[in-house]
């Protein structure tokens, strides 16, 4: 890769930045965003020629990496034949999307409704699973992130629900699994998943079971923890939503499409939703894309009678033509296995033996390219380095980490008291031992917080 500096275009880009683009999640006054340059597979530069390692795979959604030539070549190949037409049309690339997508999902999920992103991706889902069921409740757990549109962010657990809530949306939640921070006082993760599931069952029980349309999952929760299911919880939740007649949804926008080296989280576990979102590692969010893998008991139901749902640009040709170039290149060039090799034999080894020489470190977990690093004061008593939603002073030792990082050329991926390292699915070895060597020399700024 080539790096030409230019600080003048990067002050005029910041210039413009700062009068115009108003940032989402952000106190405006408040940022200072990066002026960017350039990017080539794990890494991005600034136009002062300063190169970072992206750990954060921007979103969780650049799996193959940035400016993949395939994907690329693809996109301007759609463009000069046709670039954009309506949704009610058969086109090439939308076809050859659906049809690709539908030969990676588990079980018979075979109709794609596709969206522009994650959050549309939920909303439709949970249209259709209320309209297959004649019921309105949706459950979902507190910790999780399913977008920010209206339904989306009344799915979602964590903070940023809280301002976007209407307290009408029919959402309900529950606490999902989580050994290390068990809300049931588990001693195992097979007293864990056995009390989940118990709750679980209470919570419909004293909702009503007749009154849940559907309950949906992160398969692997994301950014509210990167939280493994304990073996067997899957299967358990799918048991009881068959039994009460409740329409299973896994949410697989960021965990789907190699990220925790399997082509979907769920085939980790051998279960099949009712309905399965997804969007990011689909094409990578070279264009914006997402959807909603359909199983044939929901689609009969819109056999004769229409679904009300419906986008501009849902399957919009370039989105799909990338997609189209992104899955072919991740089979063909061994992504999704390469995923699988780097967190068993690299991330998950490495960050165990951290573990051993920092004293903040509380927990390790992960998959694939999926993993958290949860910081603690106190191992014996688990106390959270920073208090949950913390801001501000409050949030200073996770703010200093992210900082050392930066200096050195690492680009972090931090949320409340977790580092979570996601890089690229095709990330090379020596790319992730780079990264990780930056990580084990910066966490002795937090190992000065722990008691």
């Amino acid at each position: 890769m080539t790096i030409s500096p230019d600080p003048v275009a990067g002050q005029a880009v910041k210039a413009a930045d700062r009068a115009h683009v108003f940032h989402s999640w952000s106190a405006q006054s408040l940022i200072d965003p990066l002026a960017v340059a350039g990017a080539e597979g794990s890494y991005f530069w600034d136009y002062e020629g300063k190169r970072y390692l992206d750990f954060s795979s921007q979103l969780v959604n650049t799996n193959i990496g940035h400016q993949h030539p395939k994907v690329v070549a693809a996109i301007q190949e759609q463009a000069a034949k046709l670039c954009t037409f309506a949704p009610a049309f058969a086109i090439e690339a939308r076809s050859e999307a659906a049809r690709l997508i539908a030969e990676r999902t588990p079980g018979d999920l075979d109709k794609i409704f596709f969206t522009n992103g994650g959050a549309e991706a939920n909303e439709n889902a949970i249209r259709m699973a209320r309209l297959h069921t004649g019921r309105q409740k949706v459950l979902s757990t507190y910790r999780s992130y399913h977008g920010a549109t209206a339904n989306a962010i009344a799915l979602t657990g964590d903070p940023r629900r809280w301002p976007n809530e209407t307290g009408v949306s029919g959402i309900v939640h529950f606490w999902g699994p989580y050994p290390y921070r068990s809300n049931f006082h588990a001693e195992n993760e097979a007293q864990e998943c056995e009390r989940a599931l118990a709750h679980l069952e209470q919570v419909i029980a004293f909702e009503g079971p007749q009154t849940v349309a559907a309950i949906i999952l992160e398969t692997v929760v994301g950014t509210a923890g990167i939280l493994i299911p304990p073996a067997g919880y899957l299967a358990g939740v799918r048991e009881i939503c068959d039994r009460y007649g409740i329409v299973f949804i896994l949410d697989e926008v960021m965990a789907g499409f190699g990220r925790t080296g399997e082509w979907f989280a769920a085939d980790h576990w051998g279960v099949t939703p009712d309905l399965l979102t997804f969007a990011k590692g689909v094409n990578s969010g070279y264009v914006p894309l997402g959807g909603v893998a359909i199983s044939g008991k929901i689609a009969e139901t819109f056999a004769e009678r229409p679904f009300p749902g419906g986008l501009t640009y849902s399957g919009h040709p370039l989105a799909c033509a990338s997609a189209v170039a992104t899955l072919n290149a991740m089979a063909e060039e061994g992504i999704v296995e390469n995923a699988k090799h780097i967190g068993e034999t690299v991330i998950g080894p490495e960050l165990r033996a951290m573990a051993e020489r920092h004293p903040s470190i509380g927990e390790v977990r992960g998959l694939g390219v999926f993993w958290a690093v949860e910081l603690v004061r106190n191992r014996e008593t688990r106390e959270p380095l920073t208090p949950y939603n913390a801001a501000g002073p409050a949030n200073a030792p996770m703010a200093e980490l992210a900082a050392e990082c930066k200096k050195r050329g690492l680009w972090p991926f931090t949320n409340m008291n977790r580092f979570h390292v996601v890089p690229p699915c095709n990330v090379s070895e020596t790319e992730v031992k780079e990264g990780l060597a930056i990580l084990d020399e910066v966490l002795t700024f937090t190992d000065q917080h722990t008691a």
